[in-house]
């Protein structure tokens, strides 16, 4: 792991807390799991490009899928 792994953590980890609050005050399901997986899937990546792909992705998809 290096500071860029760290780095990028924590800027998922905050998206993800945005997204599980709006998630959890609006009832809306996809966000508020997004939100969820943000938060903790930077635990399990130790690669700093496939976390970086994977929070990007995971942070594009409530805007995509609208319920």
């Amino acid at each position: 792991m290096n500071e860029y792994w760290i780095i990028w953590g924590i800027v998922f980890g905050s998206a993800g807390l945005a997204f599980f609050i709006y998630g959890k005050k609006q009832k809306a399901l996809i966000p508020l799991l997004c939100g969820i997986v943000l938060m903790v899937f930077p635990y399990f990546i130790a690669n700093t490009l496939i976390l970086v792909t994977i929070g990007i992705i995971l942070c594009i998809i409530p805007f995509i899928l609208k319920f």
